[in-house]
């Protein structure tokens, strides 16, 4: 059986997809820490580096991307 000599590609340019729409729609969410600690928010910002988790009543975060397991959405 011969070997595929193709690569997967090192970005598919979902995650900017999926930023900027729980940026856009302002939707709640959980994100879960590799250290398994959550938080919750909403996305206001994004970069290749890190999110800006928005928290009524709480300071806002600047989360690295790296110290993130994961992005779920809230149920309202």
């Amino acid at each position: 059986m011969a070997k595929s000599k193709t690569r997967a590609p090192e970005s598919t340019l979902e995650e900017i997809k999926f930023l900027r729409s729980l940026a856009d729609s302002k939707k709640k969410v959980r994100v879960k820490m590799e250290n398994n600690e959550e938080v919750t928010g909403m996305v206001e910002f994004f970069d290749a580096t890190f999110i800006r988790l928005t928290r009524p009543g709480e300071p806002n975060l600047f989360i690295y991307k790296h110290d993130i397991k994961y992005i779920s959405e809230e149920s309202e």
